[in-house]
């Protein structure tokens, strides 16, 4: 709390029930002073201190309930927008209400007024999460299903963790995200996901299993597609991230990229990684056995949605500051504090790593896009990729159908989500053998 905050009514009555005994002791004169220094303290009328200090202090109860401030204009505008978000929490979806009321109206979702949109400005995180729920009782949720040994070859490979206040986006914890089910025999459906520190934005691409092939094709995708240059990649100590392919890859064809992982056993060294393993994968695809190459497709188209819906549209809290409390004989406690919740995409135009014509691209897709609609064609895709055959037993699928044929695509209708901003430098691999 700031020292330049007003006292709040339950600190002025705390101050003047101790100052109650020595006002009513005080002659006329001590009285005054006493009354000068409760003005100055409390910033109440005179007058009113003089009636509070010689009856009773204790507050009665409210006889009558104070009328709505926030009608119901404001509950349907809430109830639209909280479903645009996906029911993200109060303390992310309050400081977004104000341009995601006015993006709504320009998609027919909501009627905007100027009063509206005042009240949007001031409304309050406890207010907002009160009416939340109130109006997400008969709301449908989304679903929430359950969820080596030592080599030389990482010896040189840096252990750590990437620290939390990072301010230079680039730095990416990456893992992967197995769709095998009770079983994980045969070749099945893996997530490759990388999540920055410093913004937020997320990064998924399907493979059919984990060798080098998919990987790198995985990888490719990824760098091509993000709007800012690579400077770190963190993965845990899988050997589908550390093998000598992969390093070579990190190595020579993409050049300037440092490469560290975590420590084993220390899934913390992962953590935003992991957080979004859980909220963003687990949430949607479950832990059902995806092992078909349709299958693989459809889940990467399900991605392509999720990119922008995420990227653009979904604000996340950043931890702004961090600090350890000792008291005595009291257990050591750690008090977090978080920044006021924006979308990845805001976060990383605010570092002003973006390129301009990059971040004109893609205000230009998030503009005409309606994320009411948007997520639930992400609910649709779902339900079209669980109705999807699995693999055969016995009959081997074809990988390579997996793989984008075309690594930079045309954008036009058919290809709203695919982006070729090519940020990374990455060289051609018979090139990087040659040499």
């Amino acid at each position: 709390m700031s020292i330049e905050d007003k006292m709040s009514v339950d600190e002025r009555r705390k101050y003047l029930f101790k100052m109650q005994g020595r006002y009513k002791q005080a002659n006329r004169k001590e009285k005054g002073r006493l009354l000068d220094e409760m003005e100055a303290v409390t910033g109440m009328d005179r007058k009113y201190l003089i009636r509070l200090l010689t009856g009773n202090l204790h507050r009665k109860p409210r006889t009558k309930q104070r009328g709505r401030v926030y009608g119901p204009r404001v509950d349907d505008a809430l109830r639209v927008i909280d479903e645009s978000f996906d029911y993200i929490c109060a303390e992310r979806l309050t400081p977004n209400l104000v341009w995601m009321t006015e993006h709504m109206a320009r998609h027919g979702e909501i009627e905007q007024t100027d009063e509206l949109l005042e009240k949007m400005g001031r409304i309050s995180i406890s207010t907002v999460g009160r009416i939340l729920s109130r109006i997400r009782q008969d709301q449908p949720r989304l679903p929430r299903k359950r969820p080596g040994r030592s080599r030389n070859l990482t010896q040189d490979i840096p252990m750590r963790k990437i620290p939390w206040d990072i301010r230079l986006p680039g730095s990416f914890e990456t893992d992967l995200v197995h769709h095998c089910g009770p079983t994980a025999s045969g070749e099945y459906m893996c997530t490759l996901q990388m999540i920055d520190v410093a913004t937020g934005w997320s990064e998924r691409v399907a493979v059919l299993g984990r060798s080098y092939l998919v990987m790198k094709h995985a990888f490719l995708v990824i760098l091509r597609r993000l709007p800012f240059p690579i400077v770190e990649i963190h993965p845990d100590n899988g050997s589908e991230f550390l093998n000598h392919h992969m390093l070579r890859f990190w190595g020579d064809t993409v050049q300037g990229v440092t490469l560290s992982r975590s420590r084993p056993y220390h899934k913390n060294d992962n953590r935003n990684v992991e957080q979004k393993n859980s909220t963003l994968v687990r949430a949607y695809l479950g832990y059902d056995r995806l092992d078909s190459v349709s299958q693989i497709l459809a889940a990467n188209r399900l991605y392509d949605k999720m990119w922008v819906y995420y990227n653009l549209f979904q604000p996340v809290m950043h931890l702004a500051e961090k600090k350890t409390i000792y008291e005595d004989g009291q257990p050591i406690r750690v008090r977090r504090r978080f920044d006021d919740a924006r979308t990845p995409f805001d976060r990383l135009c605010q570092s002003e790593v973006i390129l301009p014509e990059h971040r004109q691209q893609l205000e230009a897709l998030r503009d005409p896009i309606n994320p009411r609609r948007l997520r639930q064609d992400i609910y649709d895709d779902i339900d079209r990729l669980f109705a999807l055959p699995g693999a055969v037993p016995g009959v081997t699928e074809n990988v390579y159908r997996t793989l984008e044929t075309d690594l930079d695509p045309q954008k036009g209708d058919d290809d709203l989500f695919h982006f070729a901003f090519n940020r990374t430098p990455i060289r051609d691999e018979d090139e990087a053998d040659s040499s």
